[in-house]
């Protein structure tokens, strides 16, 4: 199990804080890289940031006798693990003895201008005038997700109170504009000058100490299982707020919207947005879909992969019409027909599943990517490259340019970072891309993750342990590579995949739950692959991996001769295996990797794994056991 980290970077009790506060950027500065272990130069924005904001806005905030000594401060507090840091809490109690934590958002905006985008301002960030959330949006989404996710927080009764301090602006006029109006009445907003009212705004919540053990306490909280997309969706789609989505997730919904607005009937906008596992790309799509329906969008959610369009449908059974759920939420093969732009807007889920040909046989239409684009208005894929999986997929950013250009379509970009599966560790995903030979960043290995990551030493204890988190609540589930023949296919008294010498015979999951695996009620029992778990998500995922994925000479190699004959992801390959060797087998090579990749990131909180080939079981024990979980040498022998 992957070492249990602290998210706090700085705690002080409040005359600590005044005390540190001469050089509070230095003091910061190490405990950034000490616990999240984040390097950030000197003289860098983020490092002046601190003193000016903390050791200088601040300071002359909380400095008064009004907020007792033993307030505990924290900052650059990250919420839940997740890249997204808070900037100042402050912890006590009110008059009434109510336990609080007041969250401030700081900004050194001295401008601010009128932004398209709901929810957002314009001002000078990075080089030049850009789109940003508004800064009590922010405070309040960090504390929706302190609220959402620590049981400490519900269980104790503490109350989270978002405001924001923009201590370099001046003008209202943008920031409390009427559009506004919910922003600051959700976190209040306060301005250049008005410190004393900041100051009164928390003394209203922090009268009374102690609060560095709070902030501890909330720190060291369980965390509640995190809301699944398919468990939220039927609310959804009611116009229900469910998510609160954070930063970027905010800023590419709401660009996507606005850019549908903008684009006149007879123009055409093609929009792609990049982002790894769990960073809310369906999130995005479903939200959009239910805001574009509101607006009477003639819009459609479509997947090439038949899986997430069931496991909806099932969840919205008794909620919506069947017809209106199989209208909404289409397959990419719904286009080759259509001649002219009959859609407002396409919002293409896991895009990089995209076929040149359709159909039951991969014989029909032209190509799906240029079929999405040809018929709507606005064509929205999102993407990501490295869960190409299969010999078919052709979606990449290139490919969707190439068609977007020859259609006369606009073209945007956008990218999402934050991620929000595996317990929000980015740095799971870096150590599990660097591992695997996807990404050449070296990576800071499990040392800052609160992701539960174990290595089963039997194929019985790997099912015991997917099969005890599953209790209660059904959202735990063993998948493998494909390198075992479904034979229970045509013999359904057949196991699939058996380990001789143990306990453990299971079958996949391919005849009986099919599509709706993932959400079934009993099909923990049985395995599945990556076309019942690709853009699904569960608590815990046990992964074994096969035989094609194997270490030799410490470092991870594939065998793509080594999947199962009934296998149809790699169809194609030992064709091209004999026109042309080293690209055939680079191409597997890629598929194989980013389809462990796919398989190890499903899960929320954990992922366990165990490998059929003994060297290969060794290698994952030993970055664990031997505390070399930097991943020194990745998949491919690379040295950092």
């Amino acid at each position: 199990m992957s070492t249990i980290h602290r998210v706090l970077a700085y705690l002080a009790s409040k005359s600590d804080f005044l005390e540190q506060a001469p050089d509070i950027e230095d003091r910061i500065r190490d405990a950034v890289k000490r616990g999240l272990g984040l390097t950030v130069p000197i003289g860098s924005p983020e490092y002046q940031s601190w003193h000016n904001s903390l050791g200088n806005a601040m300071f002359h905030v909380i400095n008064s006798e009004e907020i007792p000594d033993d307030a505990g401060v924290a900052v650059e507090y990250r919420i839940n693990g997740r890249r997204q840091r808070i900037d100042f809490i402050i912890a006590g109690r009110n008059h009434l003895g109510e336990k609080n934590v007041v969250i401030v958002e700081l900004k050194q905006w001295t401008r601010v201008e009128h932004s398209d985008l709901r929810d957002h301002v314009r001002t000078a960030v990075g080089g030049g005038i850009r789109d940003q959330t508004h800064p009590s949006y922010q405070a309040w989404s960090y504390a929706r997700q302190m609220m959402d996710f620590y049981e400490v927080v519900q269980t104790e009764g503490i109350g989270v109170r978002p405001c924001a301090y923009i201590h370099n602006c001046d003008d209202r006029s943008v920031l409390q504009a009427n559009d506004q109006y919910e922003n600051v009445a959700k976190a209040p907003l306060f301005l250049k000058g008005e410190h004393l009212k900041l100051r009164q705004h928390i003394v209203d919540h922090i009268a009374e100490g102690p609060g560095v053990a709070m902030l501890k306490q909330i720190d060291e909280s369980r965390m509640r299982p995190g809301k699944q997309l398919v468990e939220a969706l039927s609310s959804m789609m009611k116009g229900n707020d469910e998510f609160a989505l954070v930063d970027d997730q905010k800023s590419v919904l709401e660009s996507i919207l606005d850019i549908e607005r903008k684009t006149l009937h007879g123009d055409k906008s093609t929009i792609i947005v990049r982002g790894g596992p769990g960073t809310g790309k369906s999130l995005i799509a479903v939200n959009g879909l239910v805001r574009l329906s509101k607006e009477d969008k003639n819009v459609r959610y479509v997947s090439k992969n038949a899986a997430p369009r069931r496991v909806y449908e099932a969840k919205l059974k008794g909620s919506m019409r069947t017809a209106e759920i199989t209208e909404l939420f289409v397959s990419s093969d719904a286009f080759r027909d259509v001649s002219d732009v009959a859609y407002d807007v396409l919002l293409v889920d896991e895009a990089h599943r995209l076929t040149e040909k359709g159909g039951l046989y991969g014989n029909l239409g032209e190509n799906q990517i240029a079929e999405v684009i040809n018929c709507a208005r606005v064509a929205v894929f999102f993407i990501d490259e490295d869960q190409k999986v299969t010999w078919r997929d052709i979606g990449d950013v290139a490919e969707i340019e190439r068609w977007a250009q020859a259609s006369g379509s606009a073209i945007h970009h956008m990218d999402l970072f934050a991620q929000f599966r595996c317990a929000g560790s980015d740095e799971y995903l870096r150590w599990l891309d660097y591992l695997l030979g996807i990404s050449e960043q070296p990576s800071v290995g499990l040392r800052y993750t609160n992701y539960d990551f174990q290595v089963a030493d039997t194929p019985s204890r790997l099912r015991d342990l997917i099969f005890d988190k599953n209790m209660g609540n059904n959202r735990s589930r063993l998948v493998a590579g494909y390198c075992w023949n479904w034979v229970s296919k045509k013999d359904p008294r057949a196991k699939d995949i058996i380990f001789e010498g143990t306990d453990f015979a299971m079958k996949w999951n391919l005849a009986s739950d099919g599509s709706t695996w993932m959400i079934a009620p009993k099909s923990v029992n049985e395995v599945g692959c990556i076309h019942t778990c690709q853009g699904l998500e569960c608590d815990y995922i046990g992964v074994i991996i096969g035989a094609d994925l194997i270490c030799r000479n410490g470092a991870l190699v594939t065998d793509p001769f080594a999947r199962a004959r009934t296998d149809q992801s790699l169809k194609g390959f030992k064709t091209a295996f004999k026109e042309d060797p080293d690209r055939a087998l680079a191409r597997a090579d890629i598929l194989i990797r980013n389809t462990y990749r796919t398989l190890m990131s499903r899960g929320m909180n954990g992922c366990y794994v165990y490998s059929t080939d003994p060297e290969t079981q060794r290698y994952f024990q030993n970055l664990l056991s031997s505390g070399e979980d930097d991943a020194n040498v990745n998949s491919k022998g690379r040295e950092p």
